[in-house]
């Protein structure tokens, strides 16, 4: 019920339940007590299909008694657990609650098991193969749904096996963007750079820089216009990590290549998400799974 902002819906649903229960009571109370015009043969006088005639036995004692009990039994739980609007229950038991307390059991079940590896070096994780085997489990689990379950990424996901980390590769940055995420904000900056034809020039000279396919006259041009550009990736075009700022030199595209692509980009800007797992994985968990990616990009895959 937190996510409504009158009390009017908490009211509502309590005297609903409230409501439906009371009734419920009453029409067995009454269904006891009322008498009905009965003929001498103790039927009500209705008759279908000829001979087939209504009787008036009272409801089976075990009937009756159950009926009973499943009013106790809700009266109870209602007074023990949420269900009465906002009220909490007096055991203040949340799903959330649960859920955690299930989790934190699991963690504490494989906290030895973890600890080996938090005393080894990510290096040596990574190389480990019982490590491995749980960092590709905790990567299938929390990673794959975006970068892949090859770990190759695809359009605005990156690809982990190739060595082009955006905010550095080293096994204590891959820890601090699995454990905190990172946003990653391109501005539009066709305004800056200037007219159309200076925004083509522009991602001409770009593509220029890995060699990409491009038109060298229009390349040559934007050279001088790559100064806007420079202020987050850098006069080579290198890029720097300390902003997540990508290297242009090294013909990855992590939004899309061409021409009409990098125009896009430059006109338009990007924001691109990856979100903090420090809430879904403990440290342990995520030095594991650090170290596995970081050994997708620097251990060699036999042949």
């Amino acid at each position: 019920m937190s996510d409504f902002t009158s009390n009017f819906w908490s009211i509502y649903v309590t005297a609903i339940t409230v409501v439906g229960i009371v009734a419920c009571a009453l029409l067995l109370w009454f269904s006891g007590k009322a008498k009905a015009m009965t003929a001498h043969d103790n039927t009500t006088g209705h008759v279908w299909d000829g001979d087939l005639r209504e009787m008036n036995n009272p409801l089976p004692r075990w009937w009756v008694w159950l009926f009973v009990i499943t009013i106790v039994f809700a009266l109870v739980y209602l007074a023990m657990y949420p269900g009465l609007g906002n009220f909490a229950g007096k055991l203040g038991w949340t799903q959330a609650g649960q859920y955690q307390a299930e989790v934190d059991k699991g963690n504490r079940e494989v906290a030895p098991l973890y600890a080996k590896f938090t005393a080894m070096k990510p290096e040596d994780v990574s190389r480990d193969p019982q490590a491995k085997a749980i960092g590709e489990r905790l990567f299938m689990n929390n990673c794959s749904q975006c970068h892949g379950s090859d770990a190759r990424g695809g359009k605005g996901f990156p690809n982990l096996t190739d060595a082009d980390w955006l905010h550095g590769g080293a096994p204590e940055k891959i820890k601090e963007t699995l454990a905190l995420g990172r946003i990653g904000n391109m501005p539009p900056m066709g305004a800056a750079v200037g007219t159309s034809d200076d925004v083509k020039n522009v991602a001409n000279y770009v593509l220029s820089l890995s060699n990409s396919p491009h038109d060298s006259v229009k390349a040559a041009l934007g050279k001088s216009k790559f100064v806007v550009c420079a202020a987050c990736h850098g006069m080579d075009g290198k890029g720097n990590p300390a902003l997540g700022a990508p290297n242009l030199t090294d013909d990855v595209w992590l939004h899309g290549y061409g021409e009409n692509a990098v125009i896009a980009m430059v006109n338009n800007g990007k924001v691109n998400q990856m979100p903090a797992q420090a809430d879904k994985l403990t440290e342990a968990q995520v030095h594991v799974l650090a170290s596995y990616v970081w050994g997708l990009s620097n251990n060699a895959q036999p042949k």
